[in-house]
C-alpha cells in the first residue's frame, strides 16, 4: 500500500514534458533578475507592474539558459525575429525616401509588376527607386512568414510570441494591401486628395503597430517570456496607453506633414512660414504648423509618465534615461528638420529616430503593464519560490 501511495504521490507531483521547461526556464529567469536587483535594493515585485521604467528590455536575445536543444532552437528563432524587425524598420525608411523623392509613381499604376524598365541605360530613376521598394516589401513578407512558421513551430500553445508573430504577418499583409492601393487608385506622385491623406495616416499607423508586434515578439522570445496578465493598476494602464496613443497619432500626423513638404517644397524658413499661415494655403499645408504642437504635447506627456513611474525609485533606470534621450533627441532632430527646410536625408534620420522611439516605448510599456503568467503545478511554484528566496 505505502508503495502504491508513493506511486500515486509522485504521479500527482510529476510535471509533464512541457511544464518542466517553463518551470525549469522560469526558475533560471527569477534567480538571475533577482540577482541583477539586489545590489539596487529592488524587488521583482517593486518593478514589475509597480509603475517603473524597468531594464528587462533587450535589443538581441541573451545567454540562452538552458542547453536543451528547443532551449537553443528559441534562441535562433529569437535572433531572427529581431532580424525581421530591424529588416522591416529599413523597408519603412526606403518607403519614406520613395515618397520623399516623389517615386512612388515611378511604376505607374501597375501593381505589384511596374511599368517602366528598371535595368538597363533607359531605366528611370524613380522606377528603379520604386521597384526596390517592391522587391524589399516581399522580402519582408517571406521573412516575417518566416518567422512565423518559426516560432509556431518552437513555441507551446498559449505563448504569446507566437500570436504577436502572427499578429506581425496580419498587419505587414495589410501593410502590402494599403500600399497596393496607394498605387492602384492612384494616390501617388503629386495627388494631393483626401483619399490619399487617409490612406497614408492608415498605412503609417499600420506600420507602428507593425513594427510593435515585431519587437514584442522579439523581446518576448529572448528573455523566454511565456503568457502574461495585465496588472490591476488601471490609473497605469490608462496613462501607459495615452501615451502610446499620443505618440502614435503625433507620428500619423507628421508622415502627413512630411507628405506636405513634398509637394509644397519650401525654399526659405520666412517663406515656408508665410505659406503655412496663409489664408489661401492649402489645408494640407496646415499640418505642418500642426505636427509640432502636437509632438510638444506628446513629448511632454510621455516625459511625466517616465517621470511618474520613476517617482520613489532610486534614481532613473537605464532604460528610462535611454526613452528621455532618444525623445529629446527626435524632439532636436524635429526641429533642425524645420530649420533646413526639411531635406530628404534628415527626413529619413527623423523618422529612423521615431521608429526607434516608439520601439522603446512599446517595450518599455509591455514591461509595466503586463506580469508573467504561469502554468506550474503549486508544488513546482513552491520549489521556484524556495529557491528564489535563498537566492
Amino acid at each position: 500500500m505505502a508503495a502504491i501511495g508513493a506511486r500515486s504521490g509522485s504521479r500527482r507531483c510529476a510535471l509533464d514534458r512541457g511544464s518542466g521547461d517553463r518551470v525549469l526556464e522560469d526558475r533560471a529567469q527569477s534567480i538571475e533578475s533577482r540577482r541583477r536587483l539586489a545590489p539596487m535594493g529592488l524587488s521583482m515585485k517593486e518593478l514589475r507592474g509597480g509603475g517603473a521604467i524597468t531594464e528587462t528590455w533587450t535589443f538581441w536575445p541573451r545567454a540562452v539558459l538552458l542547453s536543451k536543444p528547443r532551449a537553443r532552437e528559441i534562441s535562433h528563432v529569437a535572433r531572427f525575429a529581431w532580424t525581421a524587425l530591424y529588416w522591416n524598420v529599413a523597408v519603412v525608411l526606403w518607403g519614406a525616401y520613395v515618397r520623399a523623392t516623389g517615386s512612388g509613381a515611378g511604376c505607374g499604376n501597375r501593381w505589384p509588376l511596374c511599368d517602366g524598365d528598371v535595368v538597363g541605360a533607359s531605366a528611370n530613376g524613380q522606377t528603379i527607386v520604386e521597384f526596390t521598394h517592391r522587391i524589399t516589401s516581399v522580402i519582408s513578407l517571406l521573412v516575417v512568414t518566416g518567422l512565423v512558421v518559426w516560432c509556431w513551430r518552437v513555441t507551446k500553445k498559449g505563448d504569446w510570441a507566437r500570436y504577436a508573430a502572427a499578429l506581425a504577418a496580419a498587419f505587414l499583409a495589410n501593410e502590402a494591401l494599403l500600399g497596393a492601393a496607394l498605387v492602384l487608385l492612384k494616390h501617388v506622385g503629386n495627388d494631393q486628395s483626401a483619399g490619399r491623406i487617409l490612406f497614408l495616416c492608415l498605412h503609417f499607423g499600420n506600420t507602428l503597430l507593425l513594427l510593435a508586434t515585431l519587437s514584442l515578439t522579439a523581446a518576448w522570445l529572448s528573455n523566454g517570456s511565456r503568457s502574461f496578465t495585465l496588472i490591476s493598476k488601471w490609473r497605469v494602464v490608462g496613462s501607459i496607453g495615452l501615451g502610446l496613443l499620443a505618440i502614435m497619432v503625433t507620428g500619423i500626423i507628421g508622415a502627413v506633414a512630411a507628405l506636405a513638404d513634398t509637394l509644397f517644397p519650401a525654399r526659405s524658413l520666412p517663406l515656408s512660414l508665410a505659406q503655412d499661415f496663409s489664408s489661401h494655403t492649402p489645408a494640407l499645408l496646415r499640418v505642418r504648423l500642426l505636427h509640432p504642437a502636437v509632438a510638444t504635447v506628446a513629448a511632454v506627456y510621455v516625459l511625466w509618465v517616465i517621470w511618474r513611474s520613476s517617482t520613489g525609485r532610486h534614481g532613473f533606470s537605464r532604460s528610462a534615461i535611454a526613452l528621455i534621450t532618444i525623445l529629446l533627441m527626435q524632439v532636436v532632430i524635429g526641429m533642425t528638420n524645420v530649420l533646413f527646410l526639411a531635406p530628404v536625408w534628415l527626413q529619413i534620420a527623423h523618422l529612423f529616430v521615431a521608429d526607434v522611439l516608439w520601439i522603446l516605448l512599446v517595450l518599455a510599456s509591455a514591461d509595466l503593464v503586463l506580469e508573467p503568467g504561469t502554468t506550474c503545478p503549486a508544488g513546482a511554484l513552491a520549489s521556484v519560490v524556495k529557491e528564489g528566496q535563498e537566492t
